[in-house]
């Protein structure tokens, strides 16, 4: 197991010095369970021997070509790879660095297709933090107050639903917004990811998607957290029998290494061809080194099969802590799908932090959501031993009782 965490850690924090499948090391050398996994984007782990041989190899071979003036030829291959996740014909990508780059990527290419500047987007909702993703930020107004008159001032915020009754109140929110004229996409994400883990109601994505078809809008599906496995499926949105005509991926996609996609069908895509140049790039978007690690992510995960490892692991922890919660108060639940996960805390702000630094002093390491803090959001690597997430309930459980939750 490795030193005990020191108790001071809850107070001080700690310094991340490596890390190996599923585990952490600390500067003083302690061990922690990672069930954050760098914010659910090492999805195949820590260190894994394949993607640290791979990027040796094309480290050795070609670091940096010119974007898409001179593409490498690993870019090529791992456009097409990715194309190939969005279930349209003839997909169409384009690479960024960042998730917010992936958002910032579709929702120009939405305003391209429809020539309409609005958005709807929901509250909780977490996309990025520079500008385009920033004013469709729903999970904190403080995050955008600072900045409001410089973002995009046509964008609507609509409630997540949490049960059928509350899919019906935004599926007509969504409708009074677009009956406002100049909305051109929905952007919405599948399972709201740093807003709590919140899981629609069964039908919800595809009345949405009806809705946006029959009201000229694009559906614009954000699987930053939720694509490539992290909740059970290649895309969370295809679980719903849903194409979104535009997908942002990023987080896991490059096992550790930056990369993101915006991934549309090949008719929307087909709007950044025009008359007078306009483009959407970056020096680093694209880079052989990243698109490499990509290409040998998506390779481990489906060889491994780590999508329906996620899912029935994560299915089976799920019910291991409700059964484990059952003692406390009933205002704490468990939610989630896959091995995205989450422990909602109820009425209580700021307890998910109080938690998340007890549990430091256990030898786990997990993060927190919400609108106030009260969610413990839990995303380990696909690749996590089941041991080491039963032996996380009993801490749990401890935890818990020594802050009187």
């Amino acid at each position: 197991m490795g030193p005990r965490p020191d108790p001071a850690a809850r107070d001080r924090g700690i310094v991340l010095a490596r890390g190996v499948g599923a585990n952490v090391f600390d500067v003083d050398g302690n061990r922690y369970v990672d069930l954050a996994a760098g914010f659910g984007g090492l999805l195949i782990g820590h260190s894994h021997p394949r993607l640290e041989r791979r990027l040796a190899l094309q480290a050795s071979t070609l670091m940096q070509a010119l974007g898409d003036v001179v593409p490498s030829d690993v870019k090529v291959r791992c456009a097409e790879r990715v194309a190939a996740l969005h279930s349209s014909e003839h997909a169409r990508v384009i690479f960024g660095q960042s998730g917010a780059d992936a958002v910032t990527a579709a929702l120009k290419s939405a305003t391209l297709a429809t020539g309409k500047p609005g958005w709807i987007c929901f509250r909780g909702a977490y996309h990025g933090l520079s500008y385009a993703p920033l004013a469709a930020c729903g999970l904190r107004e403080s995050y955008r107050a600072p900045f409001a008159e410089q973002l995009n001032q046509r964008v609507h915020l609509v409630d997540y639903p949490s049960d059928p009754d509350s899919a019906r109140g935004s599926l007509g929110q969504v409708t009074r917004a677009l009956e406002t004229g100049g909305i051109g996409s929905v952007l919405i994400e599948p399972i709201l990811g740093r807003g709590g883990c919140v899981v629609p109601p069964e039908g919800f994505l595809c009345e949405l998607h009806e809705l946006c078809r029959r009201m000229d809008a694009l559906l614009v599906a954000d699987e930053i957290w939720t694509g490539l496995g992290r909740a059970g499926q290649w895309l969370y949105s295809a679980r719903a029998g849903v194409c979104p005509d535009l997908v942002c991926l990023g987080k896991g996609l490059g096992g550790g290494v930056p990369i993101s996609a915006c991934v549309g069908r090949a008719e929307l895509m087909q709007h950044w061809s025009r008359d007078d140049e306009v483009v959407h790039t970056s020096t680093f978007a694209g880079a052989p080194l990243a698109c490499a690690a990509a290409l040998e992510t998506l390779d481990i995960i489906e060889q491994e099969q780590l999508v329906t490892r996620s899912r029935e692991v994560g299915e089976c922890w799920r019910a291991q802590l409700a059964d484990a919660l059952r003692s406390f108060a009933l205002t704490l639940s468990v939610r989630g799908d896959g091995l995205m996960v989450a422990i909602d805390l109820g009425d209580r702000p700021g307890a998910a932090v109080r938690l998340q630094q007890e549990l430091l002093t256990h030898g786990y390491l997990a993060s927190t959501g919400g609108g106030r803090r009260e969610v413990l959001v839990m995303t380990p690597p696909l690749t996590v031993d089941p041991v080491q997430l039963e032996g996380f309930v009993a801490p749990l459980q401890q935890s818990l009782h020594a802050l009187a939750l």
